[in-house]
């Protein structure tokens, strides 16, 4: 069974290896609709958009193909991966208004280092503008690690660098969720957690045993935290 998603444009699934037995399906100027077309031989998909047509194969009946396209153009997303990647340059390039284009209008940011998050792409745009006329040019974000299999979700390690040299107390982990917007990916949410400079150790694991004690003691204190 093919699986085809149509939006506005015009599809048709037509077989490479004709059989009598098989149909064909063909859409056009219709909302975004599942359909469903039994397949017995191998299929092409036929995607015409304006003056574009672009020719998928399918080889396999247990194959899903999915497209997400315009009356005017066919549209290929970016990885999510690929546009967090284009966030951290943008800020090393000290170049906000790429930055801008990557952010959702409701997106909300959180770092843990500040006690409320940032609300809305006005208010995480200000920030990093504080963030880089404080540090200057020469402090650079690295990503060490970056997460490419989930198409909405990213998981970042980087850390900080000066002129090539790492910087001390830098490293830190991201997280951020992405929507699509209008056909582009856009980050929708974010969480930094960056290295403390204080290291407190087993001390860490003390005060978590106290705070614990307090509340199998005094339940309702929670609601105070």
């Amino acid at each position: 069974m093919v699986m085809l998603m149509s939006s506005i444009s015009s599809f048709s699934l037509l077989p490479l290896n004709p059989n009598p037995s098989t149909t064909a399906a063909v859409v056009g100027n219709s909302p975004a609709v599942l359909h469903k077309v039994d397949c017995s031989t191998d299929y092409q998909f036929r995607i015409v958009s304006g003056h574009r047509i672009r020719q998928v194969p399918v080889r396999n009946s247990n194959r899903t193909a999915e497209f997400t396209s315009s009356s005017d153009s066919v549209t290929d997303l970016e990885s999510a991966a690929s546009v967090v990647r284009k966030f951290y340059a943008g800020i090393n390039r000290r170049d906000l208004d790429s930055v801008e284009e990557l952010i959702a209008e409701n997106c909300v940011y959180e770092d843990l280092v500040f006690p409320q998050p940032l609300v809305g792409r006005k208010a995480i745009l200000d920030f990093f503008k504080k963030f880089t006329d404080s540090v200057g040019s020469d402090l650079q974000f690295v990503i060490d690690d970056i997460s490419k299999e989930d198409s909405s979700a990213v998981g970042v390690t980087w850390h900080l660098e000066w002129r090539g040299r790492p910087f001390p107390f830098s490293k830190g982990c991201s997280f951020y969720r992405l929507e699509v917007v209008n056909g582009q990916r856009k980050i929708l949410y974010g969480r930094d957690s960056v290295e403390p400079v204080v290291k407190p150790g087993e001390t860490a694991l003390v005060a978590i045993r106290g705070v614990a004690w307090l509340l199998q003691k005094f339940p309702q204190l929670a609601d105070r935290l």
